[in-house]
């Protein structure tokens, strides 16, 4: 299986596939600490990273949204002090798809200190 962080995303329309129960317990494998939650009947992956202060939040925040500008596929994200959640859904199938776990793959590798995880 090709790692999900190599992937590109490809481009969804309203009629593209959702990611099934068993393609996401596969797809999960890869990236171990993200959740999938349900966010008004929608689901979302989820991760919370922590840091050690505000500015190294932010900072990750900036990557996160400069990834996301150049896959063309953008997460919500809520920075705090010492902390960032991203949250990665296709909005226009309102769930999940092949790109929102690439691209959590792609988010785990913007974490450049592994103590702040």
């Amino acid at each position: 299986m090709t790692e999900l962080s190599e992937l590109i995303c490809v481009p969804c329309r309203g009629d593209s596939p959702r990611v099934t129960p068993d393609e996401q317990k596969v797809l999960l494998q890869q990236i171990p600490e993200w959740t999938i939650v349900d966010a008004d009947g929608i689901s979302h992956l989820e991760r919370t990273f922590r840091f050690k202060n505000f500015a190294q939040a932010l900072a990750f925040t900036n990557r996160v949204g400069e990834l996301a500008e150049s896959e063309g596929h953008h997460p919500q994200l809520l920075t705090e002090w010492g902390k960032v959640k991203v949250s990665w859904w296709t909005h226009i199938i309102r769930g999940l798809h092949q790109n929102d776990f690439i691209m959590a793959a792609k988010t785990d590798l913007l974490v450049i200190e592994p103590g702040n995880r």
